[in-house]
């Protein structure tokens, strides 16, 4: 993986994190939109780290296969890029 591994291990321990106090939460019974609000939260966190997942992808992955000249690969990448994105 090409990504920023300390930027995205920090968003995911930090979500992890969240999501633990999340189950907390639920099992005090605190209020649904206070639990709402720390799930919006903690899935930025893991959208913000697989869009570094997916940029250094294209960055490094896909720009290799085009810089060989494998179409297959590439095509191959695209559409599987097409159905995460989805």
């Amino acid at each position: 993986m090409q990504a920023d591994r300390d930027k995205i291990t920090r968003n995911l321990k930090t979500a992890r994190g969240q999501i633990d106090g999340i189950l907390r939460m639920i099992d005090e019974d605190r209020y649904c939109l206070d639990i709402s609000h720390q799930i919006m939260a903690a899935s930025a966190l893991l959208s913000r780290a697989n869009k570094d997942i997916l940029a250094a992808h294209m960055r490094h992955c896909v720009y290799d296969a085009a810089r060989n000249g494998d179409e297959e690969k590439i095509e191959e990448m695209i559409t599987i890029l097409e159905q995460i994105m989805k």
